[in-house]
């Protein structure tokens, strides 16, 4: 019995079931069809501008910035500006993102534009979110090269573009709309992020950029005109 079997062989003795367990099989196999709704909370169902507002709040609680812009074309000059403001390099790091690559970043000369994923040596990158939850102020973002993964947490300061339209009130509107749109084709991740890394584990001192990039700044693109989800 190699590693993996020992594990799952424990995991069945503490609960007391078998790995044939014909009964515990259809129950999985139906959830994977039916796709229940978990609990969904009140909190997160409001009009649409009230959703971004609580967006808005919730992401600020957890040390991001935000920005709202009504169109992506001022995006570089936006950039540029957050650059400047924290005295860093102008230079950022940002994927295959059509959305992101086709901007006018040449507008911005003195901007050096880096492709692909990040090998750790980043100060600054660019992504777009697949969408964001106003319950929790948190982005959703799929990994591939469009938005690779690394970009999430190896540069010092991560900027991440979300369409207002594409922020839901909960979780559960969120991996709904995901599912319409990736098919039964889903990315390899599926990240979650709720403001900068950070941890609390030595002497409960909060440290920012523990495990990830210590600013998280949120620029949201247009209004929210969507209807509840």
């Amino acid at each position: 019995m190699d590693s993996r079997q020992a594990i799952l062989s424990r995991i069945r003795t503490s609960l007391k079931v078998s790995g044939d367990d014909a009964e515990r099989a259809a129950t999985v196999a139906s959830r994977l069809v039916e796709r229940p709704l978990g609990i969904i909370p009140k909190r997160g169902q409001l009009p649409a501008e009230e959703r971004l507002a609580l967006f808005i709040a919730m992401a600020e609680k957890y040390n991001a910035t935000t920005e709202r812009m009504s169109s992506c074309a001022t995006l570089p000059a936006a950039v540029a500006g957050y650059l400047k403001q924290r005295n860093l390099p102008a230079a950022i790091r940002i994927g295959a993102d059509a959305r992101l690559a086709n901007l006018p970043w040449h507008a911005t000369s003195a901007l050096e534009i880096k492709h692909g994923a990040s090998d750790g040596n980043d100060l600054v990158a660019v992504s777009h979110a697949f969408g964001g939850i106003a319950e929790t102020g948190t982005l959703c973002l799929l990994s591939g090269p469009d938005n690779p993964v690394t970009l999430n947490f190896l540069p010092d300061h991560h900027i991440v573009v979300v369409q207002a339209t594409d922020i839901v009130g909960d979780m559960e509107s969120l991996w709904a709309n995901l599912r319409a749109a990736q098919g039964d084709t889903m990315p390899r991740t599926v990240n979650m992020i709720t403001g900068p890394s950070r941890s609390a584990d030595i002497e409960q001192t909060l440290l920012l950029g523990a495990h990830g990039p210590r600013a998280l700044h949120i620029v949201i693109v247009g209004e929210n005109e969507g209807r509840l989800t």
